[in-house]
């Protein structure tokens, strides 16, 4: 006999088989829904070269390194012939990082350091000095250290073993800013929140809590964006106003959503989903086929000879199907509920949920992943 579980340990037994997990708005700071437009970080690039490799950096097959190890040797005053040359302790690398906002010169950044050519391993490298670029060509960064990877690469006699990506690694704090990116907030007596989802909802809600508390200073420009105009005693302080903004707590307002990993069987939903009334139909079809051998075995002095013979036995069984009805009025919850009434495994409910959006039965959008 099949149970029927209360929703407290429908929920209790959902999140034990990570099959269900329900989304629910709640109150939160509009700093972590929000952030203030004009703060954001900036990608720097540069080409370098990583030096003191074990015989695993590139090959005489990569031109670049060949070219980059004669140009640098001759910012030092040194000729080589390029015939000469051996480029298999060295890698031709492409070094990136983010500079965050507010960094000031003198601050150090992380870098990555990836292998262009077909060097082996970066492991035990060091990476000699690189300027960093960002997209307007100007140098923001010089990176320059010791290469850290996650990674080895070993063989002997044909046999090779290979844990993670040696030709990539990392060097903690291995950039210096060299110039500043100047953020200037509020210089126009005006600020703008971006929202991090876009919706209508939500930007009216963040507009409202912020002229309740100073009076009409913000203006929902669109779903993605509110405008704040910074009072005048806040000219001089800008950040104490942002900050107080920020702390401003509304609810945001989410769309419908189901969102459904069918590779794991897991599956998050809002809690505003809804559903018409609908009937949901759970069976199965278990068919068994067996087979066994028999021995047929002559009469005696007949000069007959043994016979094995197969029979195949074929046994049909279909479960009861297990029917309920939801009402016009139901939310999550009860959807969950009555699956797991009838015994719908987190597959099951995949292919109900599908099921039912086909229909027009439930009011959400459903995304598979």
């Amino acid at each position: 006999m099949k149970k029927i579980f209360s929703a407290l340990a429908i929920l209790s037994l959902l999140m034990l088989v990570g099959s269900t997990v329900f989304a629910e708005s709640s109150t939160t700071r509009i700093k972590d829904i929000a952030k203030i437009q004009g703060v954001r970080s900036n990608q720097l690039m540069g080409y370098g070269l990583v030096v003191g490799l074990p015989g695993t950096g590139d090959t005489d097959k990569t031109p670049q390194s060949i070219s980059s190890i004669i140009s640098m040797l001759r910012n030092f005053g040194i000729t080589v012939d390029s015939s000469n040359l051996k480029a298999k302790n060295v890698a031709a690398v492409m070094v990136t990082a983010t500079l965050p906002p507010f960094a000031r010169e003198g601050d150090t950044i992380d870098i990555a350091v990836s292998a262009m050519g077909d060097a082996k391993s970066i492991q035990g490298g060091t990476l000699i000095q690189t300027p960093l670029l960002a997209a307007d060509g100007e140098i923001y960064a010089v990176a320059q250290g010791p290469v850290s990877t996650g990674g080895f690469i070993a063989g002997n006699g044909g046999g090779n073993a290979q844990k993670n990506f040696p030709t990539v690694g990392i060097t903690p704090n291995g950039a210096i800013i060299e110039r500043t990116v100047e953020d200037e907030i509020g210089t126009r007596g005006q600020i703008s929140l971006s929202l991090a989802n876009a919706d209508f909802t939500t930007a009216s809600r963040i507009a409202a809590a912020i002229n309740n508390m100073y009076g009409g200073a913000a203006k929902a420009a669109n779903a993605g964006r509110v405008d704040i105009l910074i009072p005048g005693y806040y000219r001089t302080n800008v950040v104490d106003f942002i900050a107080s903004i920020e702390e401003l707590e509304i609810l945001p307002d989410n769309i419908a959503k189901i969102v459904v990993n069918e590779r794991t069987g897991t599956i998050v939903m809002g809690g505003n989903v809804t559903v018409d009334e609908c009937a949901i139909t759970q069976g199965g079809l278990s068919i068994k086929v067996t087979r066994t051998k028999e021995v047929s075995q002559p009469d005696p002095f007949s000069y007959g000879t043994t016979i094995v013979t197969s029979n195949t036995e074929t046994e049909t069984e279909e479960q009861l199907s297990n029917s309920i009805v939801m009402s016009p009025t139901a939310n999550i919850n009860d959807i969950v509920g009555a699956l797991n009434a009838v015994g719908a495994t987190p597959r099951d409910c995949i292919s109900i949920l599908q099921a039912m959006k086909a229909a027009g039965a439930i009011h959400a959008t459903l995304e598979i992943i």
